[in-house]
């Protein structure tokens, strides 16, 4: 078999994929197979006795938010009996950022990929600190989010359904032209969605106050794009998967415990190996001993040749995850060495407009063992606390190495 056409093959699609938000609906009404008491969370299926403490709490806010109980304590002991199902975003088309949970009334953005017609889907971005995707869940954690999924998002879905949608594919570009990388940075990308919906909002048959707030909200948020990118390059590394005898990841996804790939050849089959811990810059009050495993499924984002692996159009992240403008550049130059190619649109000023890296190949980067760049947020390890930093960490090197094997057969 010919590996390097087949990841050529899938490379192609994944280059020829075109993400557009479309829409906002309730999530059990549009994602495939889901629905009743059950709960998704971000990377590789886990039960929750091996569940971290953002994981735990997040699905316990879930679970209040829900009503399926009136206290933490209830919400824990249903969770731990079974009487709820758990299942990973990324086998019902969703992408969940950190902890990633997504309840069945949880409002989810809808962007639809037109080349190949995929469906991808992600919540609402809550904003940093004492949120429910970080694991809190204390009684206004609950209530802004009920106002981002009850009053927030009929506004945002008739703002897209009078503008037409909004092009991720090109909001991505320009991103990566004002100093984004498309996943801790994302400013620029979040005042292009605002300046977009706005408008609309504006000229919404609703309350003055309410149309205030919601555009208070979204521009206050500078991380509002991140979760519909997510759903953006989730439908991207979906293009290229499933093509016999590829290498190629198509997946990056962690839950807290596990750090779990796919590949393109591999179907359906996780390769996973233990979380890292994040080392970064943490909020007053918070330290490194505090931090837990790397968790979430905004890593997609990377999959997709963004983020950390365009680190090089958004030198001044650096600030915010550690590390310097040069290592910044250096992360960059790093990714195009396990690639297989570079993005015709997403491009990088300050290195002469080179296409970001894209395609993943496990085999390059077991061969120089070298895993994947990521930056990220860090969540406190303990349930109900949230966000204490942001952060840079490395895959572990096991699930490549384990996705080679299954390949060679």
């Amino acid at each position: 078999m010919d590996v390097d056409a087949a990841n050529r093959a899938a490379v192609e699609r994944m280059l020829a994929a075109r993400p557009r938000l479309v829409g906002v609906a309730r999530a059990d009404q549009v994602l495939p197979d889901f629905g009743g008491r059950m709960l998704l969370h971000a990377g590789p299926p886990i039960e929750w006795p091996r569940m971290s403490g953002p994981l735990r709490g997040a699905l316990i806010g879930a679970a209040l938010y829900e009503g399926w109980a009136s206290d933490p304590e209830g919400a824990g002991e249903l969770l731990a009996s079974g009487g709820v199902r758990f299942d990973a975003c990324h086998h019902h088309g969703a992408a969940g950022p950190m902890a990633g949970v997504v309840a069945p009334s949880f409002a989810v953005w809808v962007v639809e990929e037109s080349t190949f017609g995929g469906r991808c889907f992600s919540t609402l971005n809550e904003g940093s600190g004492k949120v429910l995707r970080f694991g809190a869940y204390a009684p206004e954690v609950l209530e802004r989010l009920r106002w981002l999924n009850e009053t927030l998002a009929p506004l945002l879905g008739a703002a897209l359904a009078a503008t037409g949608g909004f092009d991720l594919r090109a909001a991505i570009a320009e991103m990566l032209h004002r100093g984004d990388e498309g996943h801790c940075s994302s400013l620029a990308g979040s005042l292009m969605l605002l300046r977009h919906l706005a408008p609309a909002i504006a000229r919404a048959a609703a309350p003055s106050e309410t149309r205030g707030r919601a555009l208070e909200v979204l521009g206050g948020n500078w991380l509002a794009i991140l979760n519909p990118i997510m759903a953006a390059c989730k439908a991207i590394c979906d293009a290229g998967h499933g093509v016999a005898g590829s290498t190629l990841v198509t997946r990056l996804a962690r839950n807290g415990t596990d750090f779990g790939i796919r590949v393109s050849g591999a179907g359906e089959r996780w390769f996973t190996g233990p979380a890292q811990v994040p080392v970064g810059v943490f909020y007053e009050g918070f330290d490194q001993s505090q931090a837990n495993p790397d968790i979430g499924d905004s890593v997609i984002t990377e999959c997709a040749g963004i983020g950390a692996f365009a680190m090089a159009a958004a030198p001044a992240i650096a600030r915010l995850v550690g590390g310097t403008p040069a290592s910044a550049v250096q992360a960059t130059l790093d990714m195009y060495r396990i690639t297989v190619a570079e993005h015709p649109d997403f491009t990088i000023p300050g290195l002469g407009f080179r296409g970001t890296p894209t395609g993943i190949d496990a085999r390059r980067v077991v061969e120089l063992d070298l895993p994947p760049h990521v930056n990220t947020g860090i969540a406190h390890e303990e349930p109900g606390i949230g966000q204490i930093g942001f952060g840079l960490v490395r895959p572990p090197m096991q699930p490549f190495r384990e996705a080679l094997a299954a390949l060679a057969g």
